[in-house]
This record gives structure tokens, C-alpha cells and sequence, in this order.
């Protein structure tokens, strides 16, 4: 069942034919807004723009991102110079919302076929590793047959939320399973483990030199980067939040921070080295007010090739990884030896 928060277009909103639990209208903050449903289980939120009071001030998006689980809501704009802007379309794309639109008919499509973040991105201006703004749009006509097209570099961060939970192994194998079709680095911050793989590009670094090492990068197709505990999330493009969602870790990591979910909210959340099953996804999900991104199993790292890693690089935007044969390769087994040159 779906929740109506309206406004402006009150009467079009009330007359759609979707499934309707809740339906409020006024101008409501942030705040207000959050409250009202952040214990109240819906299927989708329909958000007339004009109901959230001083949405031309981008920063009260943000504010209601944090309360509200943002890929579960359908914002309605308004034809407002402020809300037509490229500015604040690109914005609302980096707050992690994709699911807008100007004609309400297009609701109840977008119901069932919510937005990806490749369907918007023609949409966002990015700055790129060489400090210029660049709109993607203008770099690459966005039929999403690949987001590395026309000279932009990918910089997808990898961060461990609970301990352990596998964001170096992942990488590499996440290098391995790209390499076949794009130019790739991986960059690790603030810790060695990387030099253990014997790959030369797979590189590590310090913070303060990071920025520079992406600058000198900038031929690179696609840059993984191993963030550990560096605070550098904002220079990447996208990003990935890793948990192993074993109970201790689980436990262990909401003893810290009892309100890590909420910083999750709308973010990519990747369940890495998971057992849980469909169901077990459905309840973590529902329990946890979140939404997995991806459900990763334990996998062997020796292996070159492995199906469920092109399925989520493909759902990424990399989609060169859709055209696959996963036939075994021959090839050594550890790999612990360099190969003489």
C-alpha cells in the first residue's frame, strides 16, 4: 500500500488509481514529515514537492533523506524555476533520489519501475577528478549502454560498516571480474593489504595524498578505492557499504552507532559474504528500515569469474558486464608467485 503527502496537486494525487493506506496534505517540515511515518510501513511514498515546506532550500531535502528511506519515494516537482533547475535536479540525484517527475500520470509506472540511478544520470553535473564540473549528459549520451563512456572515470568507493566485512577481497575480485573489459585501478587508503596481491594496479596510499594519486589517474576507466577509515566518500562517484550480516557483527555495529541505519538510508547497501536467503533479505530489510542494494554470498577469491559480481556491476551501470560467458579459465590456482617478465 502506497502514502499520498500533498499539497499543491492535492486533487490529481487524490484521484490516481494506485492502492492508498495514508493520505496527508498541508506543508509539513522535514521533521514533520518524518515523524509522521518513520514507523509506518509502506510500499511507496508519492511526495508532492510543494508539501514540504522550504523545498526550494535543497538542505531540507537532505533533511528529510535522513528520516525517510528515499528510494521508496516518487517526488512530484512543480514547475518552479527553482525545482526545473539543472542545479537542483543534480542534487537531488547526488541526495541518492531518482524516482522524480513532472507528469503524474507517469505514478503508477513508476510504482512498479522505479528510477535507477541510470536512468537519471543524464541529469547530474559531477565534478571530475580534475576539479572541473562536467554534466554527464554532455560527456556521454545516456542510453546507459555503459557509464565509463566518453572519457568519465568511475570512482567507486568501498566501505566495511561492520567489522570485516570483506571490502579489500571484494575489491579484488571486483578488479579481476572488470579487467576483462575496462581499464581498471584500485587504490587503497591508509593501510597496506593490497601490496599482498601482487597486482601493479593495485596501489596504496595515504589520505592527504589521495586527491593527488586521482588526479594522475585520470586515464583509468573505472577506480576502485579500499576507503577504510579515510573519510574520502565524497570524492567518489558512487559508493558501496559492505555488511556481513552475521548477528555479532550486526549487534557489534549497532552498539556503536544505534543510528547507522539512518545513515544508510538511501544509500547502497551490499550484504557481503551473506547466507541469508530471499526471506531472510525481505525481514533484514523491513526490521532494519533499509534496502539492500545487493545480497553477495561467500565466494572464492582464486576464481577469476564469478556470475553474481557481473550482476551487480551490471545494475552499477558497468554493462559491458551483462555479455559474459562464465566458462572456466585456466590459469594458476593461488597466483602467489609473480609471473618473470
Amino acid at each position: 500500500m502506497n502514502v499520498i503527502v500533498a499539497n499543491k496537486f492535492q486533487s490529481q494525487l487524490n484521484s490516481l488509481q494506485i492502492d492508498i493506506i495514508k493520505s496527508v496534505n498541508g506543508e509539513f517540515a522535514p521533521e514533520e514529515i518524518t515523524e509522521m511515518f518513520a514507523n509506518f510501513f509502506f510500499n511507496k511514498m508519492i511526495l508532492d514537492i510543494t508539501a514540504l515546506r522550504g523545498y526550494q532550500n535543497i538542505e531540507n531535502v537532505r533533511k528529510l533523506a535522513l528520516g525517510i528511506d528515499m528510494s521508496k519515494v516518487i517526488l512530484v516537482l512543480d514547475d518552479s524555476d527553482i525545482a526545473s533547475s539543472q542545479n537542483y535536479i543534480s542534487q537531488l540525484i547526488s541526495i541518492g533520489i531518482y524516482n522524480f517527475t513532472r507528469n503524474i500520470d507517469n505514478i503508477p509506472f513508476l510504482i512498479d519501475n522505479p528510477n535507477t540511478y541510470k536512468d537519471v544520470a543524464q541529469y547530474q553535473k559531477i565534478e571530475n577528478i580534475s576539479g572541473s564540473t562536467v554534466n554527464k549528459h554532455d560527456t556521454a549520451k545516456f542510453e546507459m549502454d555503459d557509464i565509463t563512456s566518453s572519457g568519465f572515470t568511475a570512482i567507486v568507493g568501498v566501505k566495511n560498516v561492520t567489522d570485516h566485512a570483506g571490502a579489500t577481497t571484494l575489491i579484488y575480485m571486483l578488479k579481476k571480474q572488470l579487467q576483462r573489459n575496462y581499464n581498471v585501478l584500485a587504490i587503497e587508503i591508509d593501510k597496506s593489504d593490497f601490496l599482498l596481491f601482487n597486482d601493479n594496479d593495485m596501489i596504496t596510499t595515504s589520505s592527504d595524498k589521495f586527491n593527488n594519486v586521482l588526479k594522475s589517474s585520470n586515464t583509468y576507466d573505472i577506480i576502485l578505492v579500499d576507503l577504510n577509515n579515510s573519510g574520502a566518500d565524497d570524492a567518489c562517484t558512487d559508493m558501496l557499504y559492505l555488511l556481513e550480516p552475521s548477528t555479532i557483527k550486526l549487534n557489534k555495529m549497532i552498539r556503536r552507532n544505534r543510528n547507522i541505519f539512518d545513515f544508510l538510508r538511501g544509500k547502497r547497501i551490499v550484504l557481503n559474504m551473506s547466507l541469508l536467503d530471499n526471506k531472510d533479505v525481505m525481514d533484514f530489510e523491513y526490521e532494519s528500515k533499509s534496502q539492500v542494494f545487493y545480497n553477495i554470498p561467500p565466494l572464492d577469491d582464486k576464481k577469476d569469474k564469478h556470475r553474481v559480481l557481473d550482476d551487480i556491476l551490471a545494475k552499477m551501470g558497468f554493462a559491458r558486464q551483462k555479455r559474459q560467458d562464465l566458462g572456466q579459465e585456466s590459469g594458476k590456482l593461488f597466483g602467489i608467485f609473480k609471473n618473470k617478465s
